[in-house]
C-alpha cells in the first residue's frame, strides 16, 4: 500500500502535513503554513522533489 499524505491543522493554528507509510508510520512532517493551502503547495513541492532524488550521506562534521 503506498504512503498517505495528510494535511491537518495544528494546535497553534498552523496547517502541517504528514506522510503516513503504508503501515500507518509516520515517516516525515512538514512545516507550519498559514493556510491549508499552502499546505497543499507544500505536498506538491516535496512530491516534485522526491523524483528521482538520490540519498547522500553527510560527514560528520570535525
Amino acid at each position: 500500500m503506498p504512503g498517505t499524505f495528510e494535511v491537518h491543522q495544528d494546535s497553534g493554528g498552523k496547517y502541517r502535513f504528514r506522510l503516513k507509510a503504508g503501515n500507518g508510520e509516520i515517516v516525515a512532517t512538514g512545516q507550519g503554513y498559514a493556510s491549508k493551502e499552502a499546505a497543499h503547495k507544500g505536498v506538491d513541492a516535496v512530491q516534485r522533489a522526491a523524483v528521482g532524488a538520490s540519498v547522500v550521506d553527510v560527514p560528520k562534521a570535525a
